[in-house]
């Protein structure tokens, strides 16, 4: 489940399943999605996205991770993020993790607390991310860090995030959520103009025809069943390219 609290003129979101470390299934992604659309119906000026307990997200859910379905509730609720024209905020109650890595770079920012870390083992699990989050990744963290990121499943420590913009500062909902309020007291128009200048600038869920025919491909592979199969025996893969 999750949680919405209305507090003044933020909206807080918070993914309550903890004893799936808050992982996402296709449920709570259209039920994130749906949260962001109405606080903004609901008069909201900034969204602030959490986790329950010690964990922000830990990614998809291994239950759907290879489902179709799932990547379209995922996609769908980042493009809501992305597309709500007030601003979105991350704050980051511990690791985010695959999926957790793309919902915490679709909001604008990002605080967290120092414990936390970005951590992208796709490589590892036979799968593959989109374009869109390569490209976003790439604008946050620079070209070196999102190869190492991408390339050698290297984790992410706020301490390095900070310093490369990934994060933008340090604490915990008590200071996002101060933080949020502050921001909700800004010129909502300025804020919404920003926003859609930044987004458009960036470029969005767009890919074109030939990534998005490779992005595809990749889930369709004998290295996925191996990558699922390498995990649950808890021993590493043996992929084929195939």
């Amino acid at each position: 489940m999750i949680e919405i609290e209305k507090q003044s003129s933020v909206s807080l979101i918070t993914i309550d399943r903890e004893e799936r470390r808050n992982a996402l299934d296709i449920e709570h992604c259209q039920m994130i999605d749906r949260a962001v659309q109405e606080a903004v119906l609901d008069g909201a000026r900034v969204i602030l996205i959490t986790g329950k307990g010690s964990s922000f997200c830990a990614g998809a859910d291994f239950a759907v991770l290879t489902d179709p379905a799932f990547r379209t509730a995922l996609y769908g609720m980042i493009r809501s993020i992305t597309a709500v024209q007030i601003p979105v905020i991350a704050a980051m109650n511990g690791p985010a993790i695959g999926a957790g890595v793309q919902l915490s770079i679709a909001c604008d920012l990002r605080v967290a607390v120092p414990e936390a870390y970005f951590w992208l083992p796709t490589a590892k699990l036979g799968v593959a991310v989109d374009p869109w989050t390569i490209r976003r990744l790439h604008e946050l963290l620079g070209d070196g860090s999102a190869r190492a990121m991408l390339f050698g499943c290297e984790k992410i420590e706020v301490s390095s995030a900070v310093l490369q913009g990934l994060v933008n500062r340090i604490g915990d909902r008590e200071h996002a959520l101060q933080w949020a309020e502050e921001i909700a007291s800004f010129a909502p128009l300025t804020l919404s103009f920003y926003k859609q200048s930044l987004e458009r600038q960036f470029g969005g869920l767009r890919e074109d025809a030939e990534l998005a025919e490779t992005f595809e491909a990749t889930w369709h592979t004998e290295d996925i069943l191996e990558g699922q199969k390498a995990r649950l025996e808890k021993r590493p893969a043996n992929f084929r390219g195939r």
